[in-house]
């Protein structure tokens, strides 16, 4: 009789295809949807993009928005949460997990959207980009021409 390997009896068994069909079928992934007029938030899963019914809100039958699945939905009475969730969804920017971790950077505070939105308006960049960078280039003071001097080179 050959050697036997030291293979365990679940894997042994699913290889030959016979626990294969005692086996639970895999949840489907599930992402957050929010409505912001209610200030709600509902795990669904990647269906709901497709059915228009399942992405109305159960509560006020507005639609609601997909958010992503790596949102930190902010409590209910946080309203500084809650309006600066609500400026980044309208911008476009999501919540989707990476394959090396979360979403990236996205500003908490309504000082920090302030602060990308007046470099969005004074650089020319996209909105949706100036609101999700990591820091703000800082702005280099002008320098007027000393007087009584003659400029450099003459």
């Amino acid at each position: 009789m050959p050697p036997r390997a030291a293979v365990g009896k679940a894997f042994a068994s699913d290889r030959c295809g016979f626990y294969a069909a005692f086996r639970p079928p895999a949840s489907p992934a599930k992402t957050t949807y929010v409505c912001l007029p209610c200030r709600r938030s509902w795990k669904r899963g990647w269906e709901a993009s497709r059915n228009p019914e399942w992405r109305k809100c159960p509560h006020c039958a507005d639609v609601m928005i997909h958010a992503g699945a790596a949102l930190a939905v902010p409590r209910r009475s946080d309203t500084e949460g809650w309006r600066v969730l609500t400026v980044l969804l309208n911008a476009g920017i999501h919540f989707h997990k990476s394959c090396c971790g979360g979403p990236g950077y996205r500003p908490r505070t309504m000082r920090e959207v302030r602060e990308r939105l007046a470099y969005a308006r004074t650089s020319g960049e996209p909105v949706a980009r100036a609101l999700v960078r990591t820091e703000l280039p800082r702005a280099r003071p002008h320098r007027s021409p000393r007087r009584g001097r003659a400029p450099h080179g003459r």
